[in-house]
């Protein structure tokens, strides 16, 4: 069955490389450059994609969109876009486009991106309604820097494979999102992806949570339980910060690994499992193995590929993308209509650190649009940064947890290190395994 894309560009030149490209492809390609010679093309020919530029001599791709949605024409709408329209892509989104591309477009990305709408526009023929959780996922921004570019190809070449994933990178990276991107772009996509923070497992629980128990094999199992490993059956289990799981764990995940066995607490028998393994860890795994806290073995198994991660400060080009995409999150949330971030607000955005990442930024985005009086986030809205964004690892020998009133002073430490769990156990010169013991004792969450 052939494919018909629809491409809306004005640069003669650049348009026709983009035809070239997808004649290449096997696609049957027709180029316009106006938003009025497309809506002619759209009603008369059934494409399964549009490609449009944001720019145009009789309008913008967002107009084209909008009567799109007014003729009930739903197929997948991806906007090209430079660096200086990243809001109005942003806006596009909103409006129903499924992703948007920055130009020069590398063919991988654009390769990657159009695999997903057409996946994506199958899923939804075949269902009334969607998930919305589904909806959101899919149109998470994912930014235009280098660094992240060769992520997110390396994405593209393990996701359809049944290989084992490692993710690095700093706390607050968006591992996680990476490792979703994993399981959607899988075979496995259509089955369950099931999270775990090993950081929050104990010795005593983490057989059961992975395992699963029967009932009475322990004083509180009241029930039988299915183990993390079960739930996710047929589909894609994550490890996150798997460098925290206890020693003695570890064997029995390799053996679980190894095996695709199971064996829940209190059971003689075990249970088959087919799944697929990500992992992720801000810890040198390499230097725990030195120092006997991981095993070796394992650390080979759940490593046959690895993915590092950058930190926002080595792709700070995203910046402004995430921050309006955190704007429009913050908007619904805290019924704000903030439209714009002045060019002073977020020159200051750029100078910092971030040694929280994303994360970090998304909080101080929340607040800024909390306290914006008007339509715009200027200067005046952001926190007060430190002059010194290392002070935080600086303050470590004041910082150090103190008998007696424990809880009041990891809130403390979370919050000078602006989530950053790594930053607070820093401060608080314990290792992440005993904050997350705490935290969980004190019943404190972020």
């Amino acid at each position: 069955m052939s494919k018909r894309i629809l491409i809306l560009e004005d640069d003669a030149s650049y348009g026709a490389m983009l035809k070239t490209w997808f004649v290449k492809n096997d696609w049957e390609t027709t180029l316009v450059s106006k938003v009025e010679a497309a809506q002619q093309e759209l009603s008369s020919i059934a494409f399964n994609l549009v490609l449009s530029d944001l720019r145009l001599p009789d309008g913008d791709g967002i107009l084209l969109l909008t009567w799109m949605r007014e003729k009930s024409i739903m197929i997948p709408f991806i906007v090209m876009t430079g660096y200086g329209d990243i809001q109005t892509a942003v806006d596009a989104i909103k409006l129903g486009a499924f992703d948007y591309l920055c130009k020069p477009i590398n063919p991988s990305v654009l390769q990657q991106k159009i695999d997903m709408a057409l996946i994506q526009n199958k899923e939804e023929n075949k269902k009334e309604k969607r998930p919305v959780r589904k909806l959101e996922e899919k149109k998470m921004i994912t930014g235009c820097s280098v660094v992240m570019e060769r992520v997110y190809s390396h994405v593209a070449l393990v996701a359809p494979t049944n290989i084992s994933v490692l993710i690095l990178g700093e706390s607050g990276t968006g591992k996680e999102y990476i490792a979703r991107m994993i399981h959607d772009r899988s075979k496995r996509a259509s089955k369950p992806f099931v999270a775990v923070d090993c950081g929050s497992l104990s010795m005593e629980l983490a057989p059961s949570e992975l395992f699963g128990h029967l009932k009475g094999s322990f004083t509180s199992a009241i029930s039988d339980k299915r183990g993390v490993f079960e739930e996710a059956e047929g589909g894609t289990v994550f490890l996150d910060e798997v460098g925290n799981l206890p020693y003695e764990v570890q064997k029995q995940l390799l053996r679980a690994l190894q095996e695709q066995k199971v064996r829940p607490v209190g059971s003689v028998v075990d249970v088959k499992v087919d799944v697929r393994i990500v992992a992720a860890t801000n810890e040198n795994l390499e230097k725990a193995i030195e120092e006997g806290r991981f095993r070796q073995d394992l650390y080979h198994r759940i490593n046959e590929f690895s993915i590092n991660v950058p930190p926002l400060r080595e792709r700070i080009e995203d910046l402004e993308e995430f921050v309006y995409h955190f704007v429009n999150q913050a908007n619904e949330e805290l019924g704000k209509s903030i439209t714009k971030i002045s060019d002073d607000a977020l020159a200051i955005l750029k100078q910092q650190r971030w040694n929280g990442n994303l994360r970090e930024l998304r909080n101080v985005i929340r607040r800024s649009v909390l306290f914006a009086q008007n339509d715009i986030i200027t200067p005046s809205d952001l926190p007060v940064f430190s002059q010194q964004n290392d002070s935080v690892k600086q303050e470590l020998d004041n910082y150090a947890l103190q008998p007696g009133n424990e809880k009041e002073q990891i809130i403390s430490a979370l919050h000078k290190s602006r989530g950053n769990k790594t930053l607070a156990a820093q401060l608080l010169q314990i290792d992440r395994k005993t904050l997350y013991n705490k935290m969980h004792l004190y019943n404190i969450e972020l």
